[in-house]
Formats: structure tokens, C-alpha cells, sequence
């Protein structure tokens, strides 16, 4: 089985020990990207609520939380392959850091890989619109626009590590991401 890393790869050493940690299965509520938004309502207000104190900062935190994790559960629900999405997630210090988990088939695999292999290198500011102007052009579905936002706008730092099912026809994806806490 083969096993590659694009971005951050420190990251991938995600330690879920005091993680939050959710499973979305296929089933009777057809996994779709309303979920992802229920999912990421959840896991932002969780970690947000030891900044009620101040409701400036319960809102920043809450907010960029919840752009986060939505962005990156919507692309798992979006493109995966049959099975579940394991979502770990923690606030620890001033940090916020997750780990997300899916399958998805050999061909779009592939796809995201050449997509990260653009995307994971250069100033994501100078990407993102690349990116922006690019996709004005034509529509393009899987662009990075989303995942260059989280980098450039949002400081988030991430990470994939493919590893490949050839028996299955199919590789597992785990997505990885630290972002600051916003400061009061």
C-alpha cells in the first residue's frame, strides 16, 4: 500500500487523545452536505464555549471554527466513496486542530493529489487568486478555492495523507488542519 503526504507534515502526528470525535455513516439519512453544516455548527460551538466570558471573541472563534471544519467535511462528504467520515476534533492553548477521515475512489484521488501538489506550493495569497481568476473563466468544480481561503485568509495550516487500497480500488484520505485562535 502506497502512502503519501502533501502540506504541513507535522501535522500528521495528530494526537486524539482529549479529541472530540463524531463518525458520519452512510444509511438511512443519505449523507449529504446538510450534514456537513450541522456537523461544523457542533464542533465550532464546542470549542468556542470557553470564550463566553467575551462574546467578541465566543463569535471570532465560533465563526472561524465553523469555516473551517465546513469547508473540509463538505470536500470529505462531496468526494468520498462509500463508508464512514471520522471527524476528530480539539481546542488546545490557542490552537484548534482536527483530523478528518474518508475514503474515496483511485480516480479522484488522483485528482486531488495533482490539485495539491499545485496548491501546497507557493505564497496561498498569491494562489488563491490564481485561482479566483482562473475559475472566473470556467467553472470548475474541486478548484481549491476553499482550501486556499483556509490557508491564506484564515492562517490554517494543512495536510493529506493518501494512503492507497489497491484491492479495493479505492485510497483513504485524511485531512489535517491547525488553525490559531483568534486572540481577544
Amino acid at each position: 500500500m502506497a502512502t503519501v503526504l502533501y502540506g504541513q507534515e507535522h501535522l500528521a502526528s495528530f494526537d486524539a487523545t482529549h479529541a472530540v470525535q463524531l463518525r458520519l455513516h452512510d444509511g438511512p439519512l443519505d449523507l449529504a452536505w446538510k450534514h456537513s453544516g450541522m456537523t461544523s455548527d457542533f464542533i465550532a460551538e464546542m470549542m468556542a464555549l470557553r470564550f463566553l466570558s467575551s462574546r467578541r471573541r465566543y463569535n471570532q472563534v465560533r465563526h472561524d471554527i465553523g469555516y473551517l471544519t465546513n469547508e473540509l467535511i463538505e470536500n470529505a462528504i462531496k468526494f468520498r466513496a462509500p463508508g464512514e467520515i471520522a471527524i476528530e476534533a480539539m481546542a488546545e492553548d490557542d490552537n484548534f486542530k482536527m483530523r478528518i477521515s474518508n475514503f474515496v475512489d483511485r480516480q479522484t484521488a488522483a485528482r486531488f493529489q495533482r490539485l495539491l501538489s499545485t496548491i501546497t506550493q507557493g505564497d496561498p495569497s498569491d494562489l488563491l487568486i490564481q485561482r479566483i481568476e482562473a475559475s472566473a473563466k470556467m467553472a470548475d468544480s474541486g478548484s481549491g478555492l476553499g482550501l486556499l481561503t483556509l490557508m491564506s485568509d484564515y492562517k490554517a495550516d494543512l495536510a493529506w495523507l493518501f494512503e492507497e487500497d489497491r484491492a479495493r480500488n479505492r485510497a483513504k484520505i485524511e485531512t489535517y488542519a491547525a488553525m490559531p485562535i483568534s486572540p481577544s
